[in-house]
């Protein structure tokens, strides 16, 4: 499935044949993040876990005149609240030679139809504290910061750590 946005401009589903660029736009995005030693994924894990027997994430890819140029990684959650499914939006990037040409306002407005189509309640997403072009991209798109919320992480150590116990 394909949406063509502008003569220049097209987003898409991924494909399995992606996985090595979905995994270039992750190391990408981490160093721009200056978190490339944070990066464990590899080709076959994101193989099996974007295209596998269970799909755990979804990615939309962007194109510019042919070329890749971004890409939104997400899954769905679920509000107790609102009783109703949601959207996370895990990452969301474009190289740096594509922005300003409304590719990542272009790639949130296909999640936002996606979650409209699949009755969600809310998309939800994180940003670096220090990433203020994209804090400031995001409001202006009507975004509201959740301040009151304080985000907690257990890695994959702590897991194992926490799992042994029992």
């Amino acid at each position: 499935m394909e949406f063509i946005l502008t003569d220049k401009l097209a987003i898409r589903r991924a494909k399995v044949t992606d996985v090595p660029l979905i995994l270039s736009l992750i190391k990408e995005l981490a160093e721009y993040e200056k978190l490339s030693k944070d990066v464990h994924a590899t080709e076959k894990m994101l193989k099996e876990s974007l295209f596998g027997k269970k799909k755990y994430a979804e990615v939309l890819i962007a194109e510019y005149n042919g070329e890749d140029a971004g890409f939104a990684l997400f899954f769905h959650n679920f509000s107790t609240f609102v009783g109703k499914p949601g959207i996370y939006l895990e990452d969301i990037f474009v190289r740096p030679q594509f922005r300003g040409k409304g590719i990542g306002k272009s790639l949130l407005l296909e999640l936002v139809k996606l979650a409209n189509e699949r009755n969600c309640g809310r998309i939800e997403w994180a940003v670096l504290d220090w990433n203020e072009p994209s804090i400031n991209f995001y409001k202006k798109l009507g975004a509201v910061p959740m301040n009151d919320w304080t985000v907690f992480r257990l890695t994959e150590a702590q897991i194992d750590k926490l799992s042994a116990k029992e």
